[in-house]
C-alpha cells in the first residue's frame, strides 16, 4: 500500500495554525463548510479539537471533535446547528478500488482509534463517507439519518421545472402578494423566528449569541446571506438563512410565521435563494429533514433523498445511562432543525 499513516495522530487545537487544515477540507470528498476551523470556532469557541493523520508528510484524513460535559461526564457531540463533521479522507490516490478501500479502511481504523475515551460519542458524517465497517468493529453504533439535496445548480431551467406543481403554484401566489428582500438584519431575523416559535407554543433552539457567531463568520466570508418576504402590510411573513461554499449550499434556517403558512412566500425565498447560490456552487442542500412534515415538503423541491450515518457510541456505566438517556432527548429537542413548526408550505 506503500507510505502508511502515522502512527501518532496530530491534535490541532484552537490558537494553532488552521491554513493546511482548511485546505484539506476544500479537498477532500468528505470536505464541507461545517469543518472549516472557522466554522468550528463559530459554533464551539474554544471547544474543539481536529485529530488528524499524515501520509507522507500531508494531511491524509482528520476528523473534527466537539466536546462537552453534562452530568459531570465528558462526551463528543454535534454542536448546534452543524449538520456533518465525521471523518474526512484525502482524495483517493488510486483507481483500483481494492487498493482504495483498503487504504480508506486503514486510515479510518487509525483515526477511530485516536478518538478519545468519553462517556458518549456522536457524530453525523458526510454523506460520501459510504463505509462505518471500521466503527462498526470498534464497537460503534449507527443510524441512517436522510437529507434532501439538489446535486447540480447548472441548469436552473431543469431545477426549477423539477419543482412541484404546488410548489411552482406557490411561487406565482407569493410573487403577487410580497416583496422579497435580501440580508435581514441578523437580530431581526432571530426576533422573527423567536416570536413565530412562541406563537406556536413553543421556544426557539439556539441563542442570540450562537446565530451572531454564524451569521458574522459567514457573511463576512461571502458564505451566507439571508432573504425575507414582507407583505403590503409591511409585515414580514417568512425569512430564510443560507450559507454556502463552492461545494455546497445549505438551508440552514427557516422561519415562517403562522398567519402567513399558505402564503407560499418561504418557496418563493427558497427559488431565489438558489438562484443566487447557483453560480457560486453546484448543489442546494436542505440540511435535513427527518421531521415527516418537513420532509414533505423538502420532497417537492424535487430534491434527491440522500442518506448519511449517524455514529455512536455509549461508554457509560450501567447506572449512568438513564439519567444520560433524559439529558439526551432534551439535547436532541434542543438541537433539532431550527424550522419553524413542523411542516413547511407544501
Amino acid at each position: 500500500m506503500g507510505e502508511q499513516a502515522s502512527s501518532k495522530p496530530e491534535t490541532l487545537r484552537p490558537g494553532d495554525p488552521m491554513e493546511e487544515w482548511d485546505r484539506f477540507v476544500d479537498a477532500s470528498p468528505q470536505g464541507c463548510i461545517f469543518c472549516k476551523s472557522w466554522w468550528l470556532e463559530a459554533v464551539a469557541p474554544g471547544g474543539y479539537e481536529i485529530l488528524v493523520l499524515r501520509k507522507g508528510g500531508r494531511i491524509a484524513a482528520g476528523m473534527p471533535l466537539v466536546r462537552y460535559r453534562k452530568l459531570g461526564l465528558e462526551a463528543v457531540h454535534m454542536p448546534q446547528l452543524t449538520q456533518t463533521l465525521g471523518p474526512l479522507l484525502a482524495p483517493p490516490a488510486s483507481e483500483n478500488y481494492e487498493k482504495r478501500l483498503s487504504a480508506e479502511m486503514d486510515l479510518l481504523a487509525e483515526l477511530i482509534a485516536a478518538i478519545p475515551r468519553v462517556a458518549h460519542f456522536n457524530t453525523f458524517c458526510h454523506y460520501t463517507l459510504t463505509n462505518w465497517l471500521p466503527f462498526y468493529w470498534a464497537g460503534y453504533q449507527q443510524t441512517t439519518r436522510y437529507t434532501y439535496a439538489i446535486e447540480d445548480l447548472s441548469d436552473l431551467d431543469a431545477v426549477f421545472a423539477a419543482f412541484a406543481h404546488s410548489k411552482r403554484k406557490n411561487i406565482k401566489k407569493a410573487e403577487q402578494a410580497v416583496t422579497v428582500r435580501e440580508d435581514m438584519p441578523l437580530e431581526d431575523f432571530y426576533r422573527h423566528h423567536e416570536t413565530t416559535m412562541r406563537k406556536q407554543g413553543e421556544a426557539i433552539s439556539y441563542s442570540l449569541d450562537l446565530f451572531r457567531r454564524i451569521h458574522e463568520a459567514t457573511t463576512s466570508r461571502g458564505a451566507g446571506k439571508t432573504w425575507y418576504a414582507v407583505g403590503e402590510d409591511g409585515v414580514v411573513q417568512s425569512a430564510i438563512f443560507v450559507i454556502f461554499d463552492p461545494k455546497s449550499a445549505y438551508y440552514l434556517i427557516s422561519t415562517i410565521d403562522p398567519a402567513f403558512r399558505n402564503s407560499g412566500s418561504a418557496t418563493l425565498l427558497v427559488r431565489d435563494a438558489i438562484q443566487y447560490v447557483a453560480s457560486r456552487t453546484r448543489r442546494f442542500d436542505f440540511e435535513g429533514s427527518m421531521v415527516q412534515g418537513v420532509e414533505h415538503s423538502f420532497r417537492k423541491f424535487g430534491a434527491v433523498q440522500t442518506p448519511y450515518f449517524h455514529i455512536t457510541r455509549n461508554n457509560l456505566p450501567l447506572w449512568a445511562r438513564a439519567g444520560w438517556a433524559l439529558r439526551s432527548a432534551w439535547t436532541r429537542w434542543r438541537h433539532r432543525p431550527p424550522r419553524t413548526g413542523e411542516r413547511q408550505e407544501d
